[in-house]
């Protein structure tokens, strides 16, 4: 099979997907933790994150929005994100035979070096104070989903089994953009995955389309053994 031919498929796919995501209303879950403060209207992010980690990103966005800081705070999640992948500071933060405490103040003593505003600092104290300071990253993973949101970028992720060459690289770019709203823009993730055999698998935001020749394979041989 072509990838012509998957690219009619998908854009017929993408088009079905895209109305569904326009027409749907995405309302953020109240969180009941003290980023912002309890009595506070609660600012939703454009889109929802579900789990634990999407409520503490909703009320971080929530409370960086009041106080225009959005572009700021997710700066300086960069620069959170840098230490808790550093060996030392990981070893300790992460570690959960280390006290709540010296947790709490070693990450602390970094961010204040590291010159952050009090609403990413807080942040951190709610999730110590809370005993989650091991979702640390997917919280960050989470806010960079509502800040992309923001800006109007449709996240796409797709995997084939080599690399898009240019041409079918510029095809697909063309049968995604074909069904953006105006502002947004695709951010295209593009990744090679030699099990999957051929074909393509596409994710755009919590949609997922698998087009490989190894899921099919798998679900010919299921009808084979089933009849």
């Amino acid at each position: 099979m072509t990838f012509s031919y998957l690219f009619k498929i998908l854009t017929f796919i993408i088009g079905l997907i895209f109305v569904f995501i326009s027409s749907k209303t995405c309302l953020a879950r109240q969180f009941s933790t003290s980023v912002i403060r309890p009595a506070a209207k609660l600012v939703k992010p454009p889109i929802q994150v579900y789990g634990v980690e999407g409520r503490y990103a909703t009320a971080l966005f929530s409370a960086a929005s009041k106080q225009n800081k959005l572009d700021q705070v997710e700066q300086e999640l960069g620069k959170v994100s840098a230490l808790i992948k550093d060996p030392k500071m990981n070893s300790v933060v992460m570690n959960p035979h280390v006290k709540r405490s010296l947790k709490q103040k070693t990450f602390n003593d970094a961010l204040t070096k590291a010159k952050v505003s009090p609403i990413t600092v807080n942040l951190i104290n709610v999730l110590a104070d809370n005993g989650r300071l091991t979702l640390t990253g997917d919280v960050i993973n989470a806010f960079s989903k509502m800040m992309s949101a923001h800006r109007g970028e449709v996240i796409c992720s797709v995997t084939t089994a080599q690399p898009l060459d240019e041409a079918n690289l510029s095809e697909l770019k063309v049968a995604l953009k074909g069904f953006l709203q105006k502002g947004e823009t695709i951010k295209l993730e593009t990744k090679s995955d030699p099990s999957i055999l051929g074909g393509m698998i596409v994710s755009i935001g919590d949609k997922y389309v698998d087009m490989s020749t190894k899921t099919k394979i798998q679900k010919l041989t299921k009808l084979i053994r089933e009849t």
